[in-house]
């Protein structure tokens, strides 16, 4: 087996003596001791000379403008004391012409992506504040002229003009769990990552929104404890695999006339996105088919709604929608697609004609920043250096002339001027935390240093702290990547436990050359406790081509259940691990997987922590389950095979089960289930259910209190 290993030492974090150094505590990973800082809500103006950030202190809020070349503030767009009716707000935005700005308070969150607040809306001249409701909305947004702002209350859309108060209603049939204007419905919001359903034409003259009938989509409820005397009932539409979708529909709300007129387009099941051209009688619509493997984009014509067919892409398996559509000045457009089995991105004219591809390779193109088009440069962020690295990159619309921006082996992103003239390069690896640096866009000169986060060196200079090594271990036919952090006394000689963790879903990465998260700093504390812990991404893990990522088609769990097994299995046959000490854990997927891996690997795996696991995908959504595994109805044994609660007697080791009860995500349902299965089982097992906490089970104490169980489930059984 060719094993390649890079062990990665920032100078001064892992050379301290041992009797110096400290174990890191669950307290401190809870609490600040590494908390690293970043750059709040950057925005670019569009003379792309100065950029904007959001600074919170107790105070108050202030947006703050610093200029590119210098990195000096030069002044100040709003703050609390300008605002004195708004002394704290979260969240900041421009209308067009950056002469209003939009301003967000009392945030409160509904889902994962969703917000309700008190908004406000700012005239940098004259200074004046005008409140837009005084009710909690959702998604407001100025017109291009900032004389009006659109919102959406109680499911319907108004838009109110802010120079006279007028108010108008632009729909009127919402409801709550029937009728949706304006925003998306619980499964759009989570699995195509979008809430705001509505959106202004360049010159304000009209508003495209989607409209979504919840009719027919099945209830489900969560009992809410709190701390009143009854528990109440969180009741919303969730469709879960193979049953009804909301009807999705397509609509133009026109604003001098008052009238909204809905647009056929034909087979459009899913409407995932819809962007405005530059030509503002033009929208375009993307539209998938209930499989997700066809995916079209439209152009309509709103002068008399017509549609037109610009684009139509087809894969086995499934298309995934991005936020990758640029419309260029001549409403020629860039575009991303996996259609050489690798994302790239492609230049079509106006009509939908394919051009050139621009970027090609056995690489993953990962983020589209953008295009410059007085240069002809197009801006992106691959995998070039390798899947785990990140790096920026410039290339023509050719295709030619590519020029690497960023030098630094980690995660390179950019946050470039709105003219393309500098962008703000953040860069982390596994030694060296988030560092903010200013570059010229044209060749990636290093301009200036913005900040570096040295302190949390500094701090952890204290601490015992092993290094992250990265290698390949090759598994079932695949190089997969891996991760591994030993004790740092580590003897080989000696054999030690060997702790796993994964998440495996579809396209995710968990190795990867970044700085640490509050897990990473869980490992450094379990390693100093005497356990080695490693990490592969197997089969279906992306970024490393289409294939590799789509292989688990309609059989979610079975080849990402192989291969952690075989990982496991493998390096067992490491003179240092003890083969008869063997856990893995994860969570959501991760948990899911951790699950079938004690189960399906009873003679491998000794111990599993499963958090928030998916034990059946017939309890999960459609949008993303049907994606990979089509319907229950089409592929039931694709669901029941890898289903964990079908096989609860096949439980050996110790196994710790976790859950909260408020998870509108992965509902608490799975858990009950998997547990029912085990007690009729007669299995021997742990659980803990944390009340009225989401999928991501946290809040107070809770994160706390959750690795602290963790923690003891591992020392008393691994």
């Amino acid at each position: 087996m060719r094993r390649f290993i890079y062990t990665l030492v920032a100078i001064g974090l892992f050379t301290s003596s041992f009797a110096q150094e400290k174990q890191i505590s669950l307290e401190e990973i809870w609490g600040d001791t590494f908390k690293t800082e970043g750059i709040e809500v950057l925005r670019s103006m569009k003379n792309g000379k100065q950029y904007t950030v959001l600074s919170k202190n107790e105070e108050g809020s202030t947006v703050d403008m610093y200029d590119y070349a210098t990195q000096e503030k030069v002044g100040t767009v709003v703050s609390s004391a300008d605002a004195a009716a708004i002394p704290v707000f979260s969240s900041y935005a421009f209308n067009a012409d950056e002469t209003k700005v939009l301003l967000a308070t009392e945030v409160e969150p509904i889902f994962r992506r969703s917000r309700l607040g008190i908004y406000y809306v700012y005239d940098r001249a004259s200074k004046a504040i005008v409140k837009i409701a005084d009710t909690k909305i959702q998604e407001p947004s100025l017109s291009p002229n900032g004389k009006e702002v659109a919102y959406v209350y109680n499911n319907n859309i108004y838009r109110v003009d802010i120079t006279n108060g007028k108010r108008t209603q632009v729909t009127t049939d919402g409801e709550k769990n029937k009728i949706i204007n304006g925003v998306t419905d619980w499964v759009y919001e989570e699995e195509f990552a979008f809430v705001k359903a509505y959106a202004w034409n360049a010159d304000g003259s009209k508003i495209a929104f989607l409209r979504f009938d919840e009719t027919r989509v099945p209830e489900f409820s969560m009992d809410m404890y709190g701390s009143e005397l009854y528990q109440v009932q969180n009741v919303f539409k969730y469709p879960k695999a193979g049953e009804d979708n909301a009807l999705v529909s397509l609509h133009i709300y026109d604003v001098a006339s008052a009238k909204t007129s809905k647009v056929a387009i034909q087979d459009a099941y899913y409407i995932p996105r819809i962007k405005w051209m530059n030509n503002p009688r033009y929208l375009s619509v993307q539209t998938t088919n209930r499989h997700q493997n066809t995916l079209k984009l439209h152009q309509v014509n709103t002068t008399d709604n017509s549609v037109t067919l610009l684009l139509e892409e087809k894969d086995d398996a499934y298309v995934d929608v991005t936020d990758n559509l640029t419309f260029l000045a001549d409403d020629s457009f860039i575009w991303t697609s996996e259609k050489d089995g690798y994302n790239h991105i492609y230049l079509h004219s106006s009509e939908g004609k394919l051009v050139n591809q621009i970027s090609k390779g056995a690489w993953e193109v990962t983020r589209y920043y953008g295009y410059d088009q007085n240069e002809d440069r197009v801006y992106y962020q691959s995998t070039e250096n390798g899947s785990i690295n990140r790096d920026v990159y410039s290339v023509d619309s050719s295709g030619k002339n590519k020029k690497r921006l960023t030098q630094g082996e980690g995660q390179n992103a950019a946050a470039f001027s709105s003219n393309f003239t500098y962008f703000i390069n953040t860069f982390s690896s596994a030694t060296t935390p988030p560092t903010y640096t200013l570059h010229k866009a044209l060749n990636g000169k290093k301009v200036k240093d913005i900040k570096d986060n040295s302190a949390v060196l500094n701090t952890l200079a204290s601490y015992e702290i092993s290094p992250k090594e990265f290698s390949t271990i090759s598994i079932n036919g695949n190089d997969l990547n891996m991760w591994m952090i030993k004790p740092k006394n580590f003897d080989p000689s000696k054999k030690y436990p060997l702790f796993m963790f994964q998440y495996s879903g579809p396209g995710s990465q968990q190795v990867s050359n970044r700085w640490m998260s509050a897990n990473d700093y869980w490992y450094q504390m379990l390693a100093s406790e005497g356990y080695i812990i490693a990490c592969v991404d197997g089969r279906g893990t992306g970024l490393k081509g289409r294939d590799f990522k789509k292989v688990t088609q309609k059989e979610l769990g079975k080849y990402e259940v192989e291969d952690q097994i075989a990982v496991a299995k493998k390096l067992s046959e490491r003179p240092y691990i003890d083969e008869s000490r063997t856990g893995i854990w994860g969570w959501s997927y991760g948990g899911f997987m951790a699950t079938n891996c004690i189960l399906k690997g009873n003679d491998v795996f000794e111990m599993a922590i499963a958090v928030a696991p998916v034990t059946s995908w017939r309890f999960y959504d459609t949008i993303y389950t049907e994606r990979y595994m089509q319907t229950p109805q089409e592929n039931a044994s694709g669901y029941d095979d890898n289903s964990p609660f079908n096989y609860p007697e096949l439980l050996e080791g110790k196994y710790l089960l976790v859950h909260g009860s408020g998870d509108d995500n992965v509902h608490v349902q799975n858990t009950m289930r998997m547990i029912e299965a085990l007690v009729q089982a007669n299995k021997d097992f742990e659980w803990a259910i944390y009340p009225d906490k989401a999928h991501s089970i946290r809040g107070g104490n809770t994160r706390l209190h959750l690795y602290t169980k963790m923690t003891k489930f591992i020392k008393a059984n691994l």
